[in-house]
């Protein structure tokens, strides 16, 4: 376990929680006073009414939740998106509408999933020639179907 620090902006916030021992997701809701019409082909940054902190070898990812994306064609549009351990401010979750239809999105809503990841730094090391592979320079659509 990491802990993580988490403060409401309001009172009224429903904190995330995983819904079952294996998830590695916890749901975020939308923290809104009205109703939103998200558009279709549109999108609509939606406020959580939540801001956390976590340790610097770490990213918390906002992921979309397949059973909006299954059942509405609702996702983040970013996905993943990424929240940086040194951010502060609110979290707020960039949703799009790919369906045809347009799509209500009330407060308490489950908009989209965090999940916690561990960051490696990459430390490059620059030079005129990178190993030989079988694949080269091979590029989309080169390894089949």
């Amino acid at each position: 376990m990491v802990k993580v620090l988490i403060k409401k902006l309001n009172p009224k916030v429903k904190l995330p929680e995983y819904k079952t021992n294996g998830a590695s997701g916890m749901d975020l809701v939308a923290f809104i006073e009205e109703p939103i019409n998200l558009k279709s082909r549109r999108s609509f940054l939606i406020p959580t009414g939540l801001s956390i902190a976590f340790p610097k070898d770490y990213e918390i990812q906002i992921r979309p939740r397949s059973g909006l994306a299954a059942k509405n064609n609702i996702s983040v549009l970013n996905t993943p998106g990424t929240i940086d351990s040194d951010y502060r401010g609110e979290i707020k979750v960039i949703i799009y509408n790919h369906g045809n239809k347009d799509f209500i999105i009330n407060n308490g809503d489950r908009i989209a999933q965090i999940v916690l990841s561990p960051i490696i730094k990459i430390e490059f090391e620059e030079t005129n020639n990178l190993p030989e592979t079988v694949r080269g320079e091979d590029g989309f659509g080169s390894t089949g179907k």
